[in-house]
């Protein structure tokens, strides 16, 4: 019962720090660059799926409604996208999230499609790092720290404790730790002329 209740707590975070960020988009204060969460979205539905696969149990909830609103935001950031340039880098990482899925049905296991998509993730971080290095405030911060705590809490909440579970939740953990630091880091630097 405890795991299912920090489940709900992590899925409660999930839709208050999205939900943020969604509206922090219509008034104009986000910029979400769309290729990043359309490959999340992608990742994240992997991820989801080969949690389910060994057993995660409620840890994977807040994965599961994770994936389905990263993909809305996806969408919303195509829709509202006005200096944000689609790459080819991108497109080298959109390719890249595909090709994990035959990795998994090849392979048979989801263990190399988790490793797989976790580098692929933090890879796909790369365009909103690079905007966000150079547009600080453009991005809000609330959202990305409850991201880590959401996906803090999935670790606990996991049923199955194994790499195929594990991996990419902490792997989420560190991205949105990072990328917390560094915007941070940049405001300040900004404010103070540098």
């Amino acid at each position: 019962m405890e795991k299912e209740i920090l489940a709900v707590i992590g899925v409660i975070l999930t839709f208050i720090g999205y939900g943020a960020y969604i509206y922090s988009i219509y008034r104009g204060e986000t910029r979400p660059h769309p290729f990043s969460w359309f490959i999340w979205g992608l990742l994240t539905v992997i991820a989801f799926f080969a949690q389910v696969a060994d057993n995660a149990g409620p840890g994977a909830w807040i994965t599961g409604v994770s994936a389905v609103i990263t993909f809305i935001i996806a969408a919303i950031g195509y829709v509202k996208r006005s200096d944000i340039k689609i790459t080819r880098n991108d497109w080298i990482t959109f390719i890249a999230a595909i090709g994990a899925i035959p990795l998994w049905l090849i392979t048979e296991t989801p263990l190399y499609s988790v490793i797989l998509i976790t580098i692929i993730d933090a890879i796909a971080f790369y365009p909103t790092f690079y905007k966000s290095w150079y547009k600080p405030n453009q991005e809000l911060v609330f959202e990305y720290i409850l991201a880590g705590l959401k996906y803090g809490l999935s670790i606990i909440a996991l049923s199955h404790y194994s790499v195929i579970t594990t991996l990419y939740p902490l792997s989420l953990v560190l991205m949105n730790t990072l990328f917390i630091g560094m915007v941070y880091y940049r405001r300040l630097s900004l404010k103070n002329g540098k």
